[in-house]
C-alpha cells in the first residue's frame, strides 16, 4: 500500500511577534520535503489559531512552495458567503497551480460561531446548504440557488479552478454519521482517536464509499483511491529523553490553548488532556527519537489500514528551531523508511 504524510497546523500563538510566527511557519513549509499536503485549521478569538483567514496564509504558502499541496482543514462554511468562497478557492487553486485541497466543516466550537452571530444548532443545515452552493459554483458558469440560508439569481462566475471538476474535498470526522456523510460524497477524510478507533472508522468509511462510488453526490469523481488518514501531534529529537523533556511542557501549553474558550465560558471539554503520557498512550501524540517514532508510525499504518498520516510539527511552546529540527530529522531519517522515491 502506498502511503503519504501530511502536516496539520493550528498556527498557535507563541510569545514571539506575529510576523515572526508567520515567517517561521513559511520557512518550515518551504523545507518540508516528502510531505503531500499542508492542512491549516480555521479558528477565531483564541490563541489556538492565528490564521483566522486561512486563505490569506495559504496564498503565502502557495508563493513560497512548489510541490506541497495545501488547503484548510477546515473552512468553517457557516461563516462564509458561499459565492465569495468559490471565488477564493478558484484563486487559490490557480495561484498554487492546481495544488489546492478543500477541507470543509461546520466548526466544533459553539463559542467561535456565536461571536459571528451563528447559532450552533443551525450550523449543520447552513454547512450542508453552503456545500451544495460551493460545488455548483466550482462547476458551473452561473450560480442559481434558492435555499433557506443562501440565494443566488443567475450570478456570473468569471474565474474557474485549475483542477477539474473541482479541487478535492476533505472532511474531518470519526463519528458514524460524519463518516457516512463523507463517504456518500466521496470526500477524503482525516480522523482522530486511538489506532483501533481509526481502523474502525476507515473500515466504515470504505464500505460506505463503495456503495456511492458512482453516485451523483460524489464530490471527488477524479479521485480513484480515497485518502484516509488520522492526525497526530508529533515531535522528534535526537534522543527519547530530549524529545520528552521538550514535548511535555509544550503539550500542556497546547492543551491550555485548545480549551481556552471553554474555560472562558465556565466549562472544560473532556476530549483533551494536558498529560503527554496519556496522549501517547491514546495514540494522540508520537514523540521520541528516530527509532521510536519509526516504530510508532509503522504500528499506525499496520493497525489502522490507512494510507495517510497527518502530523502536527509546531504546537504549544515548541520554538521555531525545535519544530524545524524535528521536521529535518523526519524528512531525512523517517520518511525514506515508508515512501519509495
Amino acid at each position: 500500500m502506498e502511503v503519504r504524510f501530511g502536516i496539520f497546523d493550528h498556527l498557535e500563538r507563541r510569545d514571539v511577534p506575529l510576523d515572526q510566527l508567520y515567517e517561521e511557519r513559511l520557512q518550515l513549509l518551504a523545507a518540508a520535503a516528502g510531505i503531500y499536503c499542508y492542512h491549516l485549521a480555521e479558528h477565531h478569538s483564541t490563541p489556538l489559531g492565528c490564521a483566522p483567514s486561512p486563505g490569506v496564509f495559504l496564498s503565502a504558502v502557495a508563493a513560497r512552495t512548489r510541490h506541497i499541496h495545501l488547503g484548510p482543514l477546515v473552512y468553517l462554511l457557516p461563516l462564509y458567503n458561499p459565492m465569495r468562497l468559490v471565488e477564493e478557492i478558484c484563486m487559490l487553486d490557480q495561484l498554487s497551480h492546481g495544488r489546492f485541497e478543500i477541507g470543509v466543516g461546520r466548526g466544533i466550537s459553539p463559542y467561535e460561531l456565536a461571536y459571528f452571530g451563528v447559532n450552533f444548532l443551525e450550523a449543520r443545515a447552513m454547512f450542508e446548504e453552503s456545500l451544495q452552493v460551493i460545488v455548483a459554483g466550482l462547476r458551473e458558469r452561473r450560480l442559481n440557488h434558492q435555499g433557506a440560508h443562501y440565494r443566488f439569481n443567475n450570478a456570473p462566475l468569471e474565474i474557474r479552478p485549475m483542477q477539474e471538476p473541482n479541487p478535492p474535498f476533505w472532511y474531518g470526522t470519526s463519528t458514524p454519521d460524519g463518516l457516512k456523510f463523507a463517504a456518500r460524497h466521496g470526500m477524503n477524510i482525516v480522523a482522530g482517536g486511538p489506532n483501533g478507533v481509526v481502523a474502525a472508522a476507515a473500515q466504515v468509511y470504505r464500505a460506505e464509499r463503495e456503495k456511492f462510488r458512482d453516485s451523483a453526490d460524489n464530490l471527488n469523481p477524479q479521485v480513484r483511491v480515497p485518502i484516509v488518514g488520522a492526525v497526530r501531534h508529533f515531535f522528534l529529537a535526537d534522543t527519547d529523553k530530549e524529545a520528552e523533556e521538550i514535548a511535555r511542557p509544550a503539550y500542556r501549553v497546547y492543551y491550555d490553548n485548545i480549551v481556552k474558550l471553554w474555560r472562558d465560558h465556565g466549562s472544560v471539554p473532556t476530549l483533551f488532556t494536558d498529560d503527554l503520557d496519556r496522549a501517547r498512550n491514546g495514540d494522540a501524540a508520537i514523540v521520541g527519537s528516530v527509532s521510536t517514532v519509526r516504530e510508532k508510525i509503522a504500528c499506525y499504518f499496520e493497525q489502522t489500514g490507512c494510507n495517510y498520516l497527518v502530523l502536527s510539527f509546531a504546537w504549544g511552546s515548541l520554538t521555531g528551531e525545535q519544530s524545524r529540527h524535528s521536521m529535518d530529522l523526519f524528512a531525512s531519517q523517517v520518511i525514506p523508511e515508508f515512501i519509495r522515491r
